[in-house]
């Protein structure tokens, strides 16, 4: 009798990055969300690869062929004075699902959480997406119902910025009036 071939996950390389847009696509299409993926190979290679990589890639392969991925980076939680594991995406093909696949990808995120000293690990899931949440209440998660996410992209974000660019040629506030941080809270940051 056959063994199945093992799993084998190992961080992306920036020769990766053609099968790293390909998984992200392939998210968004299931998510139902292809139109807002509109990532380039130029931009995963300097965000990821570049000079000040902004987050990491693990990918998963079976029988040497790419099975699934994850994308997490580091977030801080103020309360814990702890660094945090965030997961921006997992993924893995659908004919390859129900294999723990996804579950082995987040053990070994668990492993990168600890070892690095991180207090805890997040991620957001879409509220349709009832398989996802299954799987995740499965291993422990649970959901931070109190706590709704907030963004600002594109012409609001410019616009945010350009507040900045006129507030710096404005007269220099007084001395120590900078933010400092731990003013405000975001709900157990």
């Amino acid at each position: 009798m056959n063994e199945p071939a093992p799993l084998r996950l190992r961080p992306a390389t920036e020769g990766d990055v053609p099968l790293i847009l390909s998984f992200i696509r392939e998210l968004a299409e299931y998510e139902k969300l292809r139109h807002e993926a509109v990532a380039t190979e130029a931009q995963l290679r300097e965000t990821l690869f570049g000079a000040r990589p902004y987050a990491e890639v693990v990918l998963a392969e079976l029988d040497a062929e790419p099975v699934g991925f994850a994308l997490f980076f580091h977030n801080y939680s103020t309360f814990l004075g702890k660094p945090g594991l965030y997961l921006e995406d997992l993924y893995v093909r659908p004919e390859m699902r129900d294999q723990g696949i996804g579950r082995r990808l987040l053990v070994h995120l668990a492993g990168i959480a600890r070892e690095r000293g991180c207090g805890r690990m997040e991620w957001a899931v879409l509220d349709w997406n009832e398989p996802a949440i299954g799987f995740y209440r499965s291993l422990g998660a649970v959901p931070m119902d109190e706590l709704s996410v907030f963004r600002v992209t594109g012409e609001a974000l410019a616009a945010l910025a350009e507040e900045r660019s006129e507030a710096s040629s404005a007269s220099p506030p007084p001395s120590g009036a900078f933010l400092r941080g731990g003013s405000g809270s975001t709900a157990g940051t």
